[in-house]
């Protein structure tokens, strides 16, 4: 069982999370703007269909778990595995072909937090990039909004509506942070980070309840900071291509497996 030693308070893996509230919209955005964002990680998008990667944007309230209490943002891509080939594009269904052939994983790109332990366990556990931030989150309406700034900046302001419930088991869909859509009342994902030149893979269990989901369904308006820069590159405000709710996920965090190390020179 590995341990790691955090701000003089011991983290015992895997690190389970016993309740949390998530909330999640996902975009369809250029694959070529998604992949000037990724330039820094080695990892490609999958084209879902031509042209067109998936980004999601989610916010969580950790309420009971073993990293204690928090709200935390997460900005992610749908991302093929390392190694993986990209296949040349022929015609819309190549992407699900894509990815029943080489699998999925979501890429986590930023992974702003409102508090210090965690960041510091984030980062060093598991090499997430977590920064702190003021995630303001607003849960007790109908309507599910995050208030996110940085740097006294303002990044995004996203409001999600909740969708209808969806009975029994999620869905089959594909792993993208934050956002418990696969099939399974227990979902295995696999979700990569690549901080200080050291690319990750974290073997993530999700365990949603109350799950929510609609085409579109949210409302977007970003600020001043240099990722409100980035998604208005990747082409936001637009239409969510659907968001979805849950009120109640556990989740379970595996050891971290080291697949790449530092480039020379990089930083």
């Amino acid at each position: 069982m590995t341990s790691h030693l955090i701000k003089g308070r011991r983290v015992t893996l895997p690190v389970e999370v016993r309740d949390a509230t998530v909330c999640a919209a996902v975009y369809l955005v250029r694959a070529d703007a998604a992949r000037a964002v990724l330039a820094y990680a080695d990892q490609d998008v999958v084209e879902v269909l031509p042209g067109k990667a998936l980004c999601a944007l989610g916010f969580i309230r950790y309420a009971d778990g073993d990293l204690g209490s928090y709200n935390e943002f997460g900005m992610g891509f749908l991302v093929r595995p390392p190694g993986a080939v990209r296949p040349p594009a022929r015609g819309r269904m190549s992407g699900i072909k894509d990815l029943r052939r080489n699998g999925s994983g979501a890429f986590v790109h930023w992974l702003p937090v409102d508090q210090s332990f965690t960041l510091e366990a984030g980062r060093s556990i598991w090499g997430f990039p977590k920064e702190l931030a003021e995630v303001d989150l607003r849960l007790s309406s109908p309507y599910k909004r995050c208030i996110l700034r940085k740097d006294g900046r303002l990044v995004l302001d996203l409001l999600i509506k909740p969708g209808m419930p969806v009975p029994g088991p999620p869905p089959p869909g594909v792993p993208i942070p934050g956002l418990p859509l696969p099939g399974g009342g227990s979902v295995d994902l696999d979700a990569y980070t690549r901080l200080d030149g050291v690319t990750r893979r974290i073997p993530w269990t999700t365990r949603p309840r109350g799950l929510r989901t609609r085409p579109g369904g949210a409302l977007i308006r970003l600020g001043n900071h240099p990722i409100a820069k980035e998604l208005s590159e990747l082409g936001l405000p637009k239409r969510a291509l659907l968001t979805a709710t849950a009120t109640h996920v556990k989740m379970t965090f595996h050891p971290a497996h080291h697949l790449a190390a530092p480039r020379p020179h990089e930083h």
